[in-house]
């Protein structure tokens, strides 16, 4: 269980970095759908494109009873990922609950990713959706 710990902080923490300070909503928005199509593309060659799919409805559906905002997002998505649909939910909210609402998405998302493959390929297969990129610059860090 302290694995999976670690990992919802780096999950946290990677969508903290992802963001940068003083974001809007729409930046906490496009940062969540960034990890989630990271994570589909890290996944779909192992799970195929439509166990991504029931991951990522599952994880909003169990997301649902503590952001119910999500709930008419679940009940219309069509058989792929509707990110764009995710989107536009996340930015009607405030920059708090849209960045905690997503933080529960992808934290979820990894959980039950763990439950059905294991701990250690799950950290294997995500490490680089976690991890940031040397293309990412540190300008949102810096104070002007």
């Amino acid at each position: 269980m302290s694995t999976l710990s670690e990992e919802s902080r780096r999950i946290v923490a990677s969508l903290a970095q992802g963001v940068g300070l003083n974001a809007d909503t729409a930046s906490i928005a496009e940062a969540i759908v960034a990890k989630l199509q990271a994570m589909d593309a890290a996944l779909t060659p192992i799970i195929g494109q439509q166990g991504v799919v029931a991951l990522y409805r599952r994880s909003l559906h169990l997301c649902v009873s503590a952001h119910p905002h999500l709930a008419g997002t679940y009940d219309s998505l069509p058989a792929a990922m509707d990110l764009i649909a995710l989107k536009s939910v996340l930015v009607e909210q405030q920059d708090t609950e849209a960045l905690f609402c997503g933080e529960v998405l992808l934290t979820t998302f990894y959980e039950l990713l763990t439950t059905l493959i294991g701990p250690s390929l799950t950290a294997s297969l995500l490490r680089g959706v976690w991890e940031p990129s040397l293309s990412d610059t540190p300008s949102q860090e810096n104070s002007p």
